[in-house]
């Protein structure tokens, strides 16, 4: 392990790989805060007629120039995509397909052009559609770590505002922030990560280290600042992870390696967090359920009967469901069971109702003068 750690190669993917990580964990957050998940796979796509662009310019696969036109062509597309949506009737998602299909569709049709003119220079440019990590150089990091620098330089400058823009961007126009030039600003920082991730992941699987940190992050946080270092984190544990695994394994490549790192973050997040977690929230309705006695739900008709003056008065099933936030037909048949509650016939279409018999009745008010000493003694 510790000679594969320093060969050259894989130190130059897991420093990539980290990089592209971070910038696409902290600024994919904002795009899942703001529903913008197709952002990132539209701006990858717009990015491919800059990879052709710039390496016309360059006559020669050079990353700045290459790097320089993907974002060009990225920003361009979003901005084209803002102004759909702002002037015309279409939604945000529309706008989006329309810039991801007219972006991808330029950008093949380019590639296709520049690989049948002949000669040695194109080799390779095809993988930018599915990224090549090992081609990774360490002269291709330095305009990769000049980006993420200036991305989250940006961020931290721009904290508040960005902050305010998410979560209420209604109150953040009242209160005289600028809100088109930073949703253009955001839009912009997250082509940068997008551009950063060409090399490595490529077009085509760069959507996923946009969306998928930040989606892992949202689980586990609740305020935006952690989720934003916490995303970051992801991003940059699923590069380096992804890269260790593609060298132990020859053969495997390192981008969709890395992509299906992130993805079983955000799967097993979305499974165990605590708060958000799939597991936790059925563990709760499940403890919630087996600790509700059918005493209180008989207690809870009780009230409702008391209140509007009638013994007889039929409750809807699903509103004590509601209440409870659970299902209590079990709990209401076993009432039934005990001759305690009846089934009433009352606005079908509501649904089943339920109402107390007379020794219902008896039982809940014993119940009730119970709970009531024990308050009592409590006080």
């Amino acid at each position: 392990m510790l000679t594969l750690l320093t060969d050259y190669t894989l130190q130059n993917v897991m420093l990539g790989a980290a990089l592209i990580g971070v910038i696409s964990g902290v600024l994919g957050a904002f795009a899942v805060l703001r529903r913008q998940s197709l952002l990132g796979d539209t701006l990858s796509h717009a990015a491919l007629p800059g990879v052709c662009l710039g390496f016309m310019v360059a006559g020669a696969r050079e990353m700045t120039s290459i790097m320089a036109g993907a974002l060009v062509t990225g920003v361009i597309a979003a901005l084209l995509m803002l102004a759909l949506v702002r002037h015309t009737r279409l939604k945000v998602d529309a706008g989006l397909a329309a810039m991801l299909s007219l972006g991808f569709a330029l950008g093949v049709v380019l590639l296709t052009w520049i690989q049948r003119q002949g000669g040695a220079a194109q080799a390779g440019l095809d993988s930018f559609l599915f990224g090549q990590a090992a081609a990774t150089t360490r002269a291709d990091l330095y305009p990769m770590l000049v980006l993420v620098v200036l991305a989250l330089v940006a961020v931290g400058l721009l904290w508040k505002p960005l902050k305010l823009m998410t979560f209420d961007p209604t109150f953040a126009a009242v209160a005289g922030l600028p809100v088109h030039w930073l949703d253009r600003i955001l839009t912009g920082m997250i082509a940068l990560a997008v551009v950063t991730g060409l090399q490595m992941v490529g077009v085509v699987l760069m959507t996923a280290m946009v969306i998928a940190p930040g989606a892992a992050a949202r689980q586990w946080c609740g305020g935006l600042r952690g989720m934003v270092l916490l995303s970051g984190a992801f991003g940059a544990f699923a590069g380096v992870s992804g890269g260790l695994i593609s060298a132990l394994a020859p053969g495997l490549s390192t981008g969709p390696v890395v992509v299906l790192v992130a993805t079983a973050i955000a799967l097993v997040s979305l499974l165990i967090a605590p708060h958000r977690g799939l597991l936790p929230q059925w563990w709760r309705r499940r403890h919630r359920r087996s600790h509700t006695s059918t005493d209180r739900i008989l207690l809870t008709l009780y009230e409702l009967a008391r209140e509007h003056g009638n013994w007889r008065y039929r409750v809807e099933q699903g509103a004590v469901d509601a209440f409870y936030g659970m299902l209590t037909e079990p709990q209401l048949t076993d009432l039934h069971a005990r001759g305690l509650v009846v089934p009433a016939h009352h606005m079908p279409d509501e649904g089943p109702h339920w109402q107390l018999t007379d020794a219902g009745v008896e039982h809940a008010a014993e119940c009730a003068r119970r709970r009531s000493r024990q308050r009592g003694r409590l006080e």
